[in-house]
């Protein structure tokens, strides 16, 4: 049996990774499940109170850089009086050019020093290793420092960490979705895992369920690689240099404390 936990009021914050973007599921609240709403599936079943004691918010939005998370999500995350909280941020400036991870982790620090103040469980997060990434791959040794001070702060603040660089198995190219920006179904099951492993709650998810897509050859990866640059690239390009965001008029998935199911 299972071994049941104390939390009983879960909210998430964050960008488009805790939205669930990726993870495309059409009776989800958004469109999208992701590796938030997995977690909360386990928490809400393994809670001592049972389910029906145990609620879950997920605040975050897509496409979100660090200062809107804090002045939007962070106070509104503390009003629902949550006790656990997952927070990941940052990432979407750090690979904006000409940002400084040293400045993003001072202004994330604020941010963090609110969430540990309620006295909730805190998990933050550090990005994956980008090394392997698309025109990602530039910004790897930005976001290293970023990780590194993500770990100190975490440390600092008493914070659980989700070390994403750490999980090597997100190298595989099966994790991610089309974009090659957001994880896939399975990449999210894989992170829900970790996260739950983080909070040292025993669980049933298996590794690769669900089931992965198969390997590409090589003349499937060409062409995918053809149809990614123009389907992705070229508009988050676009986007970049007109100053919009995917997130635009996008509202919270779940933006009260709800039961899971």
């Amino acid at each position: 049996m299972t071994a049941a936990h104390a939390w009983t009021r879960y909210v998430a914050i964050g960008d488009s990774f805790t939205e669930g973007i990726g993870d495309p599921e059409p009776g989800a609240p958004g469109g999208h499940r992701g590796w938030a709403d997995r977690v909360a599936e386990v928490l809400s079943e393994t809670a001592a109170g049972g389910p029906e004691g145990f609620a879950y918010a997920n605040l975050a939005i897509r496409g979100r850089l660090l200062d809107r998370i804090l002045a939007e999500q962070v106070e509104a995350a503390m009003e629902l009086r949550p006790d656990l909280i997952t927070i990941s941020a940052g990432g979407n400036d750090v690979i904006r050019p000409r940002t400084d991870p040293d400045d993003i982790t001072a202004r994330y620090e604020t941010g963090l020093q609110r969430l540990v103040s309620g006295g909730a469980t805190v998990v933050v997060f550090t990005g994956p290793d980008p090394g392997r990434t698309p025109v990602l791959g530039r910004v790897r040794g930005k976001a290293a420092i970023y990780n590194e001070n993500v770990r100190a702060l975490a440390s600092r603040y008493g914070a659980r960490v989700a070390d994403l660089w750490a999980l090597d198995v997100l190298r595989d190219p099966r994790m991610w979705a089309p974009d090659r920006l957001h994880f896939s179904p399975v990449g999210h099951h894989t992170i829900a895992r970790m996260v739950l492993d983080v909070l040292e709650v025993p669980n049933e998810l298996e590794p690769f369920r669900p089931e992965p897509l198969p390997r590409s050859g090589w003349r499937r990866a060409t062409r995918e690689n053809i149809d990614w640059a123009r389907e992705y690239f070229v508009p988050w390009i676009g986007r970049r240099l007109t100053g919009r965001s995917s997130g635009d008029g996008i509202e919270p998935k779940r933006p009260v404390p709800r039961a899971v199911r």
